[in-house]
């Protein structure tokens, strides 16, 4: 919704009422008022332990993963596309990284370089299953999900893959530095990128062109093939290095962990959209997501809930985040059909 409202005729704009104006900045920040919530109530009931720096960048370096995971779903779902295979292919991805090196003796960077290129075939793949075989991207996902997990579990022999004598240049890359976890510096540094393509660049305008409308979007002479299939490669390229981050962390080959991680990166997208930039998913409003999640399931179990309780977290995060997203988007929709009948 505009910051102003036209009579219609042309006249003089109309500013907006003040409930108007709350309801707006409410719509818009949101998150941003929850996250500070979130904060002050947990800090005032664990202080000592919710604001110290091992909780703070423990949930920076876990959370580093799904942030970028949910960032690798954020890019295709802009065109209104699913990928649901980024928790196998994040799976599968931080087994091989480091059963290339335990078992196969290479170097992490080239181990590294030879997942991020079956990352961009995999991208490539579900691309072409989209927009070439108009298989929907929700089966067209789960179905190369699914083939990736088997292959993690052949790969592995459905048993974890211990790093031993992995290197300290590997182990390393995910170590704090300056009192900063290396993970976050690599998700500050993805959204900032991300953040000017979508934001800034003709590209990433082009598809939520393309979200919002296939047809108009052909109409205007965007390839909308060309930047579907490159949505898909650009989450499939997120979700390897993803996989190769947790690997780092980790230091084993679990192939049991990837599609833990879908749900939440899920609902951290789509709760996303709800601010920012209501009704589309956008950088920002994704790591804030994230950052909403992570604190607030950081401070309900500093209170002593039980483990299983992130389950129940995350199931409803996500029955919310997919209502609020949805109401979201179609006041997006009315604020647009009432600016445009003003100009009328």
């Amino acid at each position: 919704m505009s910051e102003t409202t036209f009579r219609r005729g042309g006249a003089s704009p109309m500013r907006q009422t003040p409930a108007a104006a709350l309801s707006n900045l409410v719509a818009v920040y949101g998150l941003v008022f929850v996250f500070l919530l979130i904060m002050l109530v947990f800090g005032l009931l664990r202080p000592s332990s919710f604001f110290s720096a091992i909780n703070i960048n423990t949930i920076l370096v876990s959370q580093s993963v799904t942030a970028m995971l949910a960032l690798a779903e954020m890019v295709p779902l802009a065109t209104k596309q699913f990928d649901l295979s980024i928790g196998y292919h994040l799976g599968m991805a931080q087994v091989l990284i480091v059963g290339l090196q335990v078992s196969q003796g290479l170097g992490w960077p080239e181990a590294a370089a030879l997942i991020l290129l079956l990352s961009i075939l995999i991208g490539l793949a579900n691309g072409l299953l989209v927009t070439v075989f108009h298989i929907d991207s929700f089966i067209a996902t789960m179905g190369t999900g699914t083939l990736l997990y088997g292959v993690t579990n052949w790969y592995s022999n459905g048993e974890q893959i211990s790093g031993m004598g992995l290197p300290d240049s590997f182990t390393n890359l995910t170590q704090i530095v300056h009192g900063v976890p290396l993970p976050a510096v690599y998700v500050a540094v993805i959204s900032v990128v991300l953040w000017i393509v979508t934001e800034r660049l003709p590209v990433g305008r082009n598809l939520y062109v393309i979200g919002a409308n296939v047809r108009a979007a052909e109409l205007t002479g965007i390839k909308v093939r060309r930047h579907i299939i490159g949505a898909f490669v650009v989450s499939g390229l997120f979700s390897g290095f993803a996989g190769i981050v947790l690997g780092s962390i980790l230091q084993t080959g679990t192939p049991s962990v990837g599609p833990e991680y879908l749900l939440p990166a899920f609902a951290a997208t789509l709760l996303g959209a709800t601010s920012i930039k209501p009704g589309r998913v956008n950088v920002i409003g994704t790591l804030l997501s994230v950052l909403v999640l992570a604190f607030s399931f950081s401070g309900v179990q500093q209170l002593g809930a039980p483990f299983y309780v992130q389950y129940f977290f995350n199931g409803g995060i996500l029955i919310v985040a997919v209502g609020l997203s949805v109401y979201a988007a179609r006041r997006r929709q009315r604020a647009a059909i009432a600016a445009r009948s003003s100009k009328a």
